[in-house]
C-alpha cells in the first residue's frame, strides 16, 4: 500500500511540476536579457519545487548549521536533483561550477550564463583553467558564494566516491576557504517513486585555504559524507 501511495504521489508531483514549469520557462525566456528578473524566476522555480516536494511528496527540508559567509567555495554532496534545484535558496543565488556540455543545450546554455554559472571545460588545458578561475574570482567579488559538486556528478545514497581531481587544483588557485555541505536527499528523492521524509542539508565547519592537497581532499570528503548512510 505504501509503494502504491508513493507512486501516486510521485505521478501527481511530476504532472504538477512539469505543467507548472511551462509558464515559468516562458517568463524566463522573456526576461532572459535582464539578470535580476531572470534570477527572480529561478528563485520562483525553486519555491514551486519545494512547495510540491513538501505538500505532494511529503518531503520537507531541514538545514543544520550556519550558512556560509560571502567569499567562500562551497563543496556540496550531490545525491539528487533536489539539492540542485533548491541550491539558489539555501546558498542565496550561488555561482555554480557546471560541466561545459550543459552550456551546449539551446536556450538552457544562455540561461546558465545569465544566471552566472561558471563553465568547466575538462581536459582543455591551462588556458581554459585560467579562464574558469578568472570568471570564478569575478563572481566571488560580487558577494555571491561559489558552489561546486566535488564528486562531479550525482552519487547514489550510501556511496562515497573520491573527489574529482580538479577540485584540489581549483581550491589552490582560488585561495578561498571551503565550506563542505552534507546532503542525504538520495534516500528519498533519487528514484522514480519518491518517498516522504526529511532531507537534511548540513553545513560543515569552514576549512581554511592553503592546505596540502591530501588534507583538503580528506577533510572535504569526510564532511560532505557526514550524512551518508543516514536514512532521511
Amino acid at each position: 500500500m505504501s509503494t502504491l501511495l508513493a507512486a501516486l504521489r510521485s505521478i501527481a508531483f511530476y504532472i504538477l511540476f512539469y505543467v507548472g514549469a511551462v509558464p515559468l520557462i516562458a517568463v524566463s525566456v522573456f526576461v532572459l536579457p535582464f539578470a535580476g528578473p531572470f534570477r527572480a524566476v529561478v528563485m520562483a522555480w525553486g519555491n514551486y519545487h519545494r512547495f510540491l516536494a513538501q505538500y505532494v511528496l511529503g518531503i520537507r527540508r531541514v538545514i543544520v548549521g550556519t550558512p556560509p559567509p560571502p567569499g567562500v567555495l562551497v563543496a556540496i554532496k550531490h545525491e539528487s536533483f533536489y539539492e540542485a534545484i533548491d541550491l539558489p535558496h539555501y546558498l542565496q543565488l550561488p555561482v555554480v561550477f557546471a560541466k561545459s556540455e550543459l552550456f551546449w543545450i539551446p536556450v538552457w546554455g544562455q540561461a546558465a550564463r545569465r544566471y552566472g554559472l561558471v563553465e568547466v571545460k575538462r581536459d582543455q588545458g591551462a588556458k581554459a583553467l585560467r579562464a574558469m578561475v578568472s570568471a570564478a574570482r569575478a563572481a566571488s567579488a560580487t558577494g555571491r558564494p561559489l558552489a561546486i559538486f566535488p564528486e562531479g556528478t550525482r552519487v547514489p545514497h550510501g556511496q562515497q566516491p573520491g573527489l574529482q581531481a580538479g577540485f584540489a587544483g581549483l581550491y589552490k588557485l582560488l585561495g578561498l576557504p571551503v565550506v563542505p555541505v552534507a546532503v542525504n536527499s538520495g534516500a528519498l528523492y533519487h528514484r522514480w517513486w519518491k518517498r516522504p521524509g526529511t532531507v537534511t542539508i548540513q553545513y560543515g565547519e569552514i576549512i581554511p585555504p592553503g592546505l596540502p592537497r591530501e588534507e583538503i581532499e580528506a577533510r572535504v570528503h569526510s564532511a560532505i559524507n557526514a550524512l551518508n548512510g543516514t536514512e532521511a
